[in-house]
This record gives structure tokens, sequence and C-alpha cells, in this order.
């Protein structure tokens, strides 16, 4: 009774996080008692589980709705965790994007025959370190949140255990993620050893006393070393330059599906705890980290833009379209301010909508080959893997190279859709904090990306087919969650106002 009284608090915040922990617990072995079954059918059981554990997620936001995200602020756990209108708000975002993954992988399982049922189970354990991750309020627990994340999406990256570059990408993920994670808990070991605690409120009291008195000028100076090697483990798991040589080939090896998810959801709970850890602890230390983000989110844009410039594969071609997407959030959170905060938000939304609803075009697109031996045709079916095979796509599917062209249009920053508004919105607030060159880079670098997007746009409707092609059908869950990311991009200029308004309400770090 008394554990319950000393923890009730405790619980009561943490009710979707442990929803989401119970639910794993039953799912997994619901999918080892059936699995081992003679009479199952893997591919149902696939099936069966993947919803399920939509409906947990599903269950997972409401429980965070009805929990209210404006009505508590405070920490946790004896100060583990906190929770605010940040915390939630963003946690809401990352439920919401984990949502729409699954949902748009459920035929590319089905078609690529991934029968194994654990898919939507290793989204949960790394949802559920995305969720610990955003409420960390301590080096320690987010070190721990960080590496249950981590340790699910090395698994997931090589989840298509037949082919060799799935393997080899999951390798590459594991063992480059164990060198940043390294790094990282050095960066947190240095910080420990000069400021004694792992609290961030403390280290905050800390820096801001010890930067009025130049007797600890060398406890801060280590501190600022530990920062930096912090940032460094961090801004890996963003991919940002220079720390961005691993995502082509595991964004290239890894299923579809996998890059689905690892190009919306991931990055968006490092973005909400290098906001936690750089604004709201560190902030006195603002010379030092913001210099690290300027130079990363300029190396971001040009490698990124660059990069992509001169891919033929897809997904590799994605990858450096996400590193130099990288680079325009980097230009938000190194302004330092409110409005960099509200920016950043609002880009994120719009990047994950605009790339949830690339993937569910591509993954809803097949090649045929066709091969003739001994006088007779044979076809086989493929995943799409080049960017030449959309040529000729607006005259054999309309609907489809039209919808990518919106998407492309938003991409590029092309007025009036909402990825015009994202990039502007960063823009303004950099110019605010007098960061005029990084706009002036950044304005440069979107003119070098419409070349990129637009060439897609100019292979489809003004070139002739080179492959054949078999359409699916676009399922329900895909058709609702294009449907709802297409009005939000092609009519967000209409009446911005009010997402607009509770955006700069649910970016208040307190």
């Amino acid at each position: 009774m008394d554990f319950l009284l000393l923890f009730g608090n405790d619980f009561q915040v943490l009710i979707p996080e442990l929803f989401i922990t119970l639910s794993i617990c039953i799912l997994l072995m619901y999918g080892v008692l059936n699995s081992t079954s003679f009479s199952a059918n893997f591919p149902i059981l696939s099936r069966n589980v993947s919803w399920l554990c939509i409906l947990t997620i599903g269950w997972s936001i409401y429980l965070m709705v009805n929990e209210g995200i404006f009505d508590f602020s405070g920490t946790f756990l004896y100060g583990l965790l906190k929770i605010d209108s940040w915390t939630q708000a963003t946690k809401l975002i990352v439920l919401t994007s984990a949502l729409f993954s699954l949902l748009i992988s459920l035929d590319y399982l089905k078609k690529e025959k991934l029968n194994d049922f654990e898919f939507g189970i290793l989204i949960l354990l790394a949802l559920l370190g995305m969720l610990f991750i955003i409420s960390s309020h301590d080096l320690m627990s987010f070190y721990m949140a960080v590496e249950l994340q981590s340790l699910s999406l090395y698994v997931l990256a090589c989840f298509k255990r037949t082919s060799v570059l799935s393997v080899e990408a999951g390798l590459k993920y594991f063992i480059l993620g164990a060198f940043s994670s390294g790094l990282l808990l050095f960066g947190i070991s240095m910080i420990y050893g000069f400021s004694g605690t792992t609290h961030f409120e403390d280290i905050a009291k800390l820096i801001s006393v010890t930067s009025m008195d130049d007797s600890f000028i060398s406890s801060n100076g280590g501190i600022k070393v530990g920062l930096l090697f912090v940032c460094i483990g961090l801004l890996f798991k963003i991919y940002a330059v220079p720390f961005h040589q691993w995502v082509p080939d595991v964004y290239q090896g890894s299923p579809t599906a996998v890059t689905a998810f690892f190009a919306t959801t991931p990055s968006l709970s490092v973005f909400a705890l290098l906001v936690r850890v750089l604004h709201s602890t560190f902030y006195n230390l603002i010379i030092d980290w913001q210099v690290i983000l300027i130079i990363c989110s300029v190396l971001s844009l040009i490698i990124g833009s660059l990069g992509a410039l001169y891919q033929i594969k897809i997904k590799r071609f994605l990858a450096y379209s996400a590193i130099s997407h990288v680079g325009y959030i980097l230009i938000a959170l190194s302004t330092g301010s409110m409005e960099g905060i509200e920016s950043l938000l609002f880009y994120v939304i719009v990047y994950i909508l605009m790339s949830i609803s690339f993937f569910s075009i591509i993954m809803s697109m097949r090649t045929i080959e066709r091969s003739s031996k001994a006088h007779e045709l044979s076809y086989s079916e493929g995943e799409i893997e080049n960017i030449d095979d959309f040529k000729g796509l607006g005259k054999t599917r309309p609907i489809y190279s039209f919808i990518l062209a919106i998407l492309l249009f938003s991409m590029a920053g092309i007025p009036p859709l909402a990825g015009f508004f994202s990039k502007l919105y960063i823009f303004i607030s950099a110019i605010k904090e007098d960061l005029i060159y990084i706009v002036l880079i950044g304005i440069l670098v979107s003119v070098l990306g419409s070349v990129y997007y637009l060439k897609i746009i100019r292979w489809m409707y003004f070139s002739t087919p080179e492959n054949w092609f078999s359409f699916e059908e676009i399922s329900k869950e895909r058709s609702y969650v294009i449907s709802l990311a297409m009005c939000f991009i092609s009519f967000f200029f209409l009446y911005p106002n009010p997402i607009l308004l509770t955006i700069h309400k649910l970016s208040i770090i307190m």
C-alpha cells in the first residue's frame, strides 16, 4: 500500500508506456505459442499480430490524449523522467508516425513474404524506447532509452534474413551504432565526472553558477568536452553530416517497410531530446553547442543535396534527401529560441507526412521482368529500385504521378504547399537570431534540391517508360494515410492559424 502511495502519480502519467510494455509481453507470448503450433498459418499470424500492434498504438494515443496535454507538468520517478506539454506533444507525433508506418506496411509484408510475426513487436519495442527518450530528464535514463530504441532498430534493419543486403545493413548499423553509443557514454561519464550529478536540472544550475565564477572555469571545460561527445553520439542517431556514412547503405539494404519507419519516426525522439538537453539544460553554453549544430547543418544541407543529385537508386536518393532535411531541422535547433522550436516541430510534422505518403506510393509499385527461355516467356515481380522506373508514370498511372508530383513539389519547397511554409518558418526563426548566412545557404540548397526533385517530375510526364510495371490497388490503409497527408500538404495555406497556435502551445519547454 505504501508502495502504491509512493509511486501512484508516477504510474498514472506513465500509463501509455506501461500499456505498451504489457502489450509487448502479451503479443510476444501470443506469437510464440501460435508459431510453435502445428496448425499455425504464419502469414495469417503475422498480419494478426501486426493489427494487434496497430490497435495497441491506437489505444496508447487515446490514453495519451485522455491524460491531457496541457494539464500537468513535473518530474517523476525521482527526477528520471519529466512530463510537460513538449513531451506529450512529441510523444503524440511519434505514436501517430509509428501507426502510419505500420498501416502502410501490411500489404508490403504480405507481398514480400516477410511472415515473421516479430515485425510489429519490434516496432513497439523501438517505440517504447522513443517514448522514454522524449521523457528523459537524467543522463542515465536517456542513455538506457536510446539503447532500447537502437537495439530494436538494429534487428529491424536486417529483418529480411534471406537478403544479403539486409543482413549487411543490419551489421553496419549495429557496428557504427555501438561506436556512437560508446562516444555517448563517454560524454555522459565526462559530464558526471565534472559535475557530480546526472540530473538535467542540477547540471543546469551548476553551469549557471560556474559561468559567473572564474574559479570553476576548468570544471565547465570538462563539461563542455562531455557535451561535445554527447552531441556527436546524438547527431549520429539523426544522421547529420559528418556522421551519415551508414545511412544510404542501411536505407538501401533494409526492407522498404523498415526504411519507411526509419525515415519518419526514430529521429523525432532524438530531436526532442536534443531540444531538452540543449535548450533547457545546457542553454548557458549556447556559444559552444551552437557552433557544432551550425557546422553540421551546413554540411548536411550541402552533402545531402549533392549526394541526392547523383543517385540512381530510389532508397539511396531518399537517404540523401533525408540528410538534407536534417540540415534544415538543425538550423531551427541552432537558433536557441522558442520560434526555432516551433518551426522545428512544424517541419517534422510536414516531413513525416511527405515521407509516409512517398513510401506508400513506392510500396504500391512493382516491376515486371520478362525473360525468354526455351521459347517461353516468364515473368518475375520485384520492388522498384531505380529512379528511372518513374519514367512515363504520368501516362500509365496519372493518379499515382499526380500524388508524387505534389509530394515532390512540397519537398522542394514550392509555394503554396506545406513544405514551403515549413522551410519559411525555419528561415524566419534563424533571421530573428541574426543567422543570415545560414539562411542564404539554406535558400541556395533549396534551389539545388529543386533540381533533383523536379527531375523526377520531368521523367514522369515527359519520358517514355522503360520497364513493365504491375500496380497494386492501393489498400484502404494506405489510401487513408495518403488522403490525410495530401489534404494537409495541399490545403494548409488556406487556414494555418489553428495548427500554428496549437504548435505554439505545445512547444513550451517547462
